[in-house]
């Protein structure tokens, strides 16, 4: 794998994730995309090259509402996607409203949110256009996730104890041994 296009054919040639992003279209959500595991699981099985899928915690929808940032929104968004959906680990989040529970100043939109995640390797998301196309977004690029680093992000560097619970806790290293964690 050498770069964004070779990620977004990567997905495209899985059916269950392309049933997985066309879901979340179905909605019309503002500023929606699914991130975090969904695509570096992906990515990472590949370059370990596993033939089957480490299993997922959650499918992670992001999505920028800021006019209801009630739990409740994001818990009937998790219901229509089960209707269209079913048996799926569905996890909507407004991050329009995250920035409460990270102690941050108000998010300007999906993307800026992400920037305030933990590890580079997890700050990338994709969604299906209304065009069909495929578009992937990573604030901190691509390189870590296809060089297999994890790596602090500045909110990661800030927050330096979540970042190392949360790199213990998931077992990266574990699930995916040619992985490396990286700490400046």
């Amino acid at each position: 794998m050498r770069d964004q296009d070779d990620i977004l054919s990567l997905i495209a040639a899985d059916p269950w994730m392309m049933a997985v992003l066309g879901a979340a279209r179905r909605l019309e959500l503002p500023d929606c995309w699914i991130g975090a595991g969904f695509v570096r699981r992906k990515v990472w099985d590949h370059l370990h090259g596993f033939a089957q899928a480490t299993p997922l915690d959650d499918i992670d929808l992001l999505y920028f509402q800021a006019a209801d940032t009630r739990q409740a929104g994001e818990q009937a968004i998790e219901e229509r996607l089960r209707q269209i959906m079913p048996g799926q680990p569905w996890s909507a989040k407004n991050q329009a409203r995250m920035h409460l529970r990270n102690g941050d100043h108000p998010y300007a939109g999906t993307v800026d949110a992400m920037r305030h995640w933990l590890e580079t390797p997890t700050c990338v998301a994709v969604r299906l256009a209304a065009n069909g196309k495929l578009e992937l977004v990573a604030p901190f690029g691509i390189d870590d996730l296809l060089h297999l680093i994890i790596r602090p992000t500045p909110a990661g560097q800030r927050r330096e104890r979540a970042y190392r619970e949360r790199l213990e806790n998931k077992q990266w290293l574990q699930n995916w041994p040619k992985t490396r964690a990286i700490w400046p």
